[in-house]
């Protein structure tokens, strides 16, 4: 990243950056910041959110309006700070336990609300700050501290977890491909409602090396080898799609914004009698 960018968006104070070398967090939390900055989106009108989780240390890197919060429990957070401010761009960081674990319930009904929020999922597969506990997001069969002989939980597909919820923009991309990932969360800033962009990260220390995934590299180079876009997709066979994941616009469904509905009985209730 241009010099430039670092002093405007990052607090350079706390820096550098204490992930481990070689995860996708750092690649992730740069996309984030080119997107705002390709948007000139003024950094004081910006929120970032994050709960607890190696995700979760982004928003102290950043030099924006932002709340380190409870675990599980970042998008709780961010729908009290929208309410209360709904000119705020809020955007949330969490980590793929924090979110769909003991987040799931505010997950769900954050989707389900529809209320105008940017939700980034840092998905390594794996609990990484706290031990390398599987999570709702671990590859059945794979193994984690806390499953020693394989996972046998059946994974979320996160992102059909968000569409169904009813979460009205929603994509994916990878570490590797950064560019998908600041075109997507541009648009989900821009979405007026719920939007969920699963940016997939590699985690070599604990998921990549309990798993015999390789080092980085080859983490970065699975990223590339398996992904497959959405027009790219359209046009393979489901032989051809076995075993690969897509990337891109996987939804864009305008929907009512939940802020601006709630303010609409606001001012309903200002011209009543009640």
């Amino acid at each position: 990243m241009p010099s430039q960018l670092v002093d405007k968006y990052f607090r350079a104070e706390d820096l550098p950056q204490i992930w481990c070398p070689g995860c996708g967090h750092g690649i992730i939390t740069r996309a984030i910041t080119v997107a705002i900055e390709q948007l000139g989106l003024e950094p004081d009108k910006v929120c970032v959110v994050s709960g607890i989780g190696c995700s979760s240390r982004a928003p102290g890197y950043l030099d924006f309006n932002t709340l380190h919060t409870t675990h599980g429990r970042a998008l709780a957070f961010a729908t009290g700070i929208k309410l209360a401010n709904p000119d705020l761009k809020v955007i949330v960081i969490m980590g793929d336990g924090d979110s769909t674990a003991i987040g799931g319930n505010h997950f769900i009904h954050a989707c389900r609300r529809n209320i105008d929020l940017t939700t980034i999922i840092f998905n390594n597969n794996i609990y990484g700050m706290t031990g390398g506990q599987y999570s709702p997001l671990t590859p059945k069969f794979d193994k984690g501290t806390t499953a020693p002989y394989g996972n046998i939980d059946r994974p979320f597909d996160i992102c059909d977890l968000a569409s169904g919820a009813g979460a009205t923009y929603v994509g994916r991309g990878t570490s590797y491909h950064a560019n998908v990932v600041t075109s997507l969360v541009k648009k989900g800033i821009m979405n007026d409602g719920f939007s969920l962009i699963e940016a997939i990260s590699g985690c070599p220390t604990y998921y990549g090396r309990k798993n015999k995934k390789g080092g980085p590299v080859d983490m970065m180079q699975w990223q590339k080898d398996n992904a497959v876009t959405v027009t790219a997709a359209a046009k393979m066979t489901p032989e051809q799609l076995e075993g690969k994941f897509l990337i891109g616009e996987l939804k864009n469904k305008p929907e009512p914004e939940y802020t601006k509905e709630y303010q609409k009985i606001i001012d309903n209730l200002k011209g009543s009698d009640i």
